[in-house]
C-alpha cells in the first residue's frame, strides 16, 4: 500500500469512527500529502525525514502555529498506522513541536518584581493578601492554580517548604523564600481570619466573601500590581513563574534543580528558560561592553 491508499483509509476513519468535521478532514488531507510531497513515501519515513521537512516550512516562513498544526496532522496519521500494525511506531512523536521551540517565556527584572509586590504594604487584610500571595508566586514560582488550590495543611513556615499540587495532581516540595515565609506568617497570624467566613474552607488566599480566590481574581492582583508599580507592559502570574526561574538559571542554578522546582515532567519544557538566559546575557554584552554595539 502507498500513502495515499493509507491516506484515504484513515481519512475514512476520521469521517466514520471519530466524526471530525469535514473542514478538520480537508486539513488533515493538505497537511498530510504536502508532507508526503515532501517526503515521499510516509509510510517509510523517520524522524530524521520529518524533522526536515518541519525545516523546510519553517524556512519557507510559516508561523509556528501553522506549522505546529501540520505536525499534529502527522502524528495523528502515524498514531492510525500504529495501531492498525502497519507501522512499529509513531516517528513523528519525537519531531519537537516549533511552537514550543520558538515560544520565549515572557519575564521581568528582579527589579520589577520587588516593586510589583512593594505597592502593597500589608496594612489591611486584602493588601496583606495580595504581598502574601506575590512574594509565593515570584518566591516559590508557584502557577496561579497552585495558588488558588493551596490549603492551610500544605504550608510549613517553620521549616520553609509549600507543597503544591501542580499538573495531573502532582505533589513537590518547593522552598519559601525568607520574605515569603514573612509575608505569610503576618497574613495567616494577623490578617487571613478577618477574611473567613462560616462557609470557608481550608484555602490560604480568600476573598473578602470568605471565597477562595479565582483564577481572574489572581490575573487582576498582578495587574492591579503592575499598573500601581508604573509598569505598563502586560504583566500576568505567569511572568512571575518565568521569572523564578530565569533568575535563577541566570544566577547559575543546575537546570535539573530549576525543572524539580517548576514541576516540569520534561527537562525541554524547561530548557525555554535557558534561550531566555542567554538572550538576556546577549543584551548586556551588546549594551555594556565598550566593543558589544557590534556585536551579532
Amino acid at each position: 500500500m502507498n500513502t495515499d491508499e493509507h491516506l484515504d483509509a484513515f481519512l475514512s476513519w476520521a469521517v466514520l469512527v471519530r466524526n471530525l468535521s469535514a473542514n478538520t478532514v480537508a486539513a488533515y488531507s493538505r497537511d498530510i500529502t504536502e508532507a508526503g510531497e515532501f517526503i515521499g513515501n510516509l509510510v517509510l519515513a523517520d524522524s530524521a525525514e520529518i524533522g526536515q521537512w518541519v525545516q523546510h516550512l519553517a524556512k519557507i516562513n510559516l508561523a509556528p502555529s501553522t506549522i505546529t498544526r501540520k505536525l499534529s496532522s502527522l502524528r495523528s496519521f502515524f498514531t492510525y498506522l500504529t495501531r492498525n500494525q502497519i507501522i512499529e511506531s509513531n516517528p513523528a512523536s519525537r519531531v519537537r513541536s516549533p511552537a514550543a521551540i520558538f515560544k520565549v517565556p515572557h519575564c521581568i527584572s528582579v527589579d520589577e518584581v520587588v516593586r510589583i509586590i512593594e505597592v502593597w504594604f500589608g496594612d489591611d487584610s486584602l493588601s496583606s493578601r495580595n504581598r502574601a500571595l506575590l512574594e509565593l508566586a515570584y518566591g516559590s514560582g508557584l502557577r496561579e492554580s497552585e495558588l488558588i488550590s493551596l490549603t492551610v495543611d500544605r504550608l510549613n513556615l517553620h521549616e520553609g517548604w509549600v507543597r503544591p499540587l501542580g499538573k495531573g495532581s502532582r505533589e513537590r516540595m518547593v522552598p519559601m523564600s525568607s520574605p515569603s515565609i514573612d509575608q505569610m506568617g503576618k497574613y495567616l497570624d494577623y490578617w487571613r481570619a478577618s477574611l473567613l467566613k462560616e462557609k470557608t474552607g481550608k484555602a490560604i488566599f480568600l476573598t473578602r466573601n470568605g471565597n477562595s480566590l479565582s483564577r481572574m481574581t489572581v490575573w487582576n492582583i498582578v495587574r492591579a500590581s503592575a499598573l500601581k508599580a508604573g509598569i505598563t507592559s502586560v504583566i500576568h502570574p505567569h511572568t512571575l513563574r518565568h521569572s523564578f526561574a530565569t533568575h535563577l538559571l541566570e544566577g547559575g542554578a543546575d537546570i535539573r534543580i530549576v525543572q524539580e522546582l517548576l514541576g516540569h515532567s520534561d527537562i525541554r519544557t524547561t530548557e525555554m528558560y535557558t534561550s531566555v538566559s542567554r538572550k538576556r546575557l546577549a543584551e548586556a554584552v551588546k549594551k555594556y561592553h565598550p566593543r558589544g554595539s557590534g556585536m551579532w
